[in-house]
């Protein structure tokens, strides 16, 4: 890599929550800076230089997107990140095979961003919809899907990576069931593009959800991967207003994101294998310290199948207040995100078991470029100095 990510001044937290989001790579930035500036032409404009040059940097991303996960460049859609590509892969489909009452099989520790799609496919448009429950690591097992099958099933949803608790499902080994039984197969992969390995042919993967901003990409882009051989998938548009994108989304392209996704997935892919093994090794290291030195300390997600940049804590017995006031200096969180709003405890830490004081109880350490060996000291430094408060609290 011809450059490094580094943690931000002193002065600011330690970055610990790449699940929610990624800072941008500087050369993703200057990949995008042109077209921002001088490169300012609607790649729609086929009269004249300035849209040749943008649909000429709109095709390179394109084909660096499919080549990270081994699609072609016709397959790739761009869209506004995984949360529309979701919509998109969902609700298209399901329009797509209205007359025959499609039925939707998904799980119940999807992010928000699929499961409700998938509640609103069965209220507005008729789905019938079967959200299947995961085992207490958080992963969803072929058999559940099996039994959960129908005559009218088109369509699967299935994260690759939890967002939460980092488990990760057996995608391959699904989509080589579904996709002989004419059974679409999607996987939201925000968590996963970029960070794992991921190849849609290998692993029968029929409709893939990306987000720029997952892997050091500029946020507000993000792509749907829609297969168009063996078999071509059709779907309905959710919008109307132009040709963009095959029809699917129309609208003028994002250039500078579309521009900064592509250049994301090109740098992923430079050193993808040692930046997992990095990882690993950090990760791993945090696990064995934490659950060792702390007897409290319940490692959420699966021992094994999980992702190499998710680390998720449950703390029994820990004193709400003093828990509430967080760990100093450090950038984590409890949970998605894209539910840090919601009075109610992760569902997804529900659904794998954990009543609602050990679901407030939970930290999610999210590991990414920035992250250093210091830095996961000092992280489990601030966890023992934690547990020792809690302790002090309850005895004294």
């Amino acid at each position: 890599m011809s450059s490094t990510l580094t943690q931000p001044t002193k002065s600011r937290p330690i970055y610990l929550d790449s699940n929610a989001t990624t800072p941008v790579w500087p050369e993703v930035a200057a990949a995008m800076l042109p077209f921002l500036n001088e490169e300012f032409g609607n790649p729609a404009s086929a009269t004249h230089s300035y849209g040749w040059a943008a649909k000429l940097a709109i095709d390179k991303a394109r084909s660096q997107v499919a080549r990270l996960i081994g699609a072609t460049p016709s397959e790739i859609i761009f869209t506004s990140g995984a949360t529309e590509s979701n919509n998109l892969a969902i609700l298209g489909t399901v329009l797509r095979y209205r007359e025959q009452t499609p039925h939707v099989i998904t799980s119940n520790v999807e992010h928000k961003a699929v499961l409700d799609v998938c509640r609103q496919a069965e209220t507005l448009f008729g789905a019938e919809l079967t959200i299947i429950p995961a085992d207490r690591f958080g992963q969803v097992s072929l058999k559940a899907v099996q039994q959960a099958t129908r005559p009218n099933t088109r369509l699967v949803s299935l994260m690759t990576a939890n967002n939460e608790v980092g488990t990760l499902n057996p995608i391959a080994e699904i989509g080589a069931w579904t996709q002989p039984r004419g059974i679409l197969l999607h996987t939201d992969a925000a968590q996963a593009c970029g960070k794992l390995p991921l190849e849609v042919n290998q692993a029968k993967i029929d409709l893939l959800s990306i987000s720029a901003h997952k892997f050091y990409g500029p946020k507000g882009v993000g792509a749907l991967f829609v297969r168009q051989q063996n078999p071509t998938v059709e779907l309905v548009p959710l919008l109307a207003g132009g040709s963009q994108e095959k029809g699917l989304r129309p609208g003028t392209l994002n250039v500078p994101g579309i521009i900064g996704l592509g250049a994301a997935c090109a740098l992923a892919q430079q050193d993808l294998d040692l930046e997992i093994a990095r990882l690993t090794q950090l990760r791993d290291r945090l696990i064995q310290e934490v659950t060792r030195q702390i007897p409290s300390a319940i490692l959420n997600g699966h021992p094994t199948a999980r992702s190499c940049h998710n680390v998720s804590f449950s703390f029994s017995d820990l004193a709400t207040d003093l828990f509430s006031l967080g760990l100093g200096g450090l950038a984590l969180s409890t949970g998605s995100a894209c539910t840090t709003g919601s009075p109610n405890p992760s569902h997804v830490l529900k659904a794998i078991g954990h009543c609602d004081a050990l679901a407030r109880s939970t930290v999610r350490v999210g590991l990414s470029r920035l992250t250093t060996e210091n830095d996961i000291t000092i992280l489990i430094k601030s966890l023992l100095d934690l547990d020792r408060k809690n302790r002090e609290m309850r005895t004294s």
